[in-house]
């Protein structure tokens, strides 16, 4: 199976995440640099197995440990620079 085939809709991103589509498309601007799923030529948005784990990370920093988006975000931003 190809990467591609693992790449999934928003729709269906929002059933695996429990993450309305409304609110992944507005975490998708808000953590432009953590949450850019790929696009089709037809401009769909396709989210990868990381873009997955990356909704649930966000997910649990908002929901569950009470980060607001700019904690959220300088939290992402430390760990990327710690993974990198």
């Amino acid at each position: 199976m190809s990467r591609a085939d693992q790449a999934v809709s928003i729709s269906m991103a929002s059933r695996i995440t429990g993450v309305e589509v409304h609110t992944l498309r507005y975490w998708e601007k808000e953590f432009a640099l953590y949450l850019d799923p790929e696009r089709t030529d037809g401009g769909q948005r396709r989210y990868r197995p990381r873009d997955i784990q990356t909704v649930f990370l966000i997910k649990r920093l908002l929901r569950d440990e009470m980060f607001s988006i700019a904690g959220a975000r300088k939290h992402l931003e430390r760990h990327s620079r710690e993974v990198a």
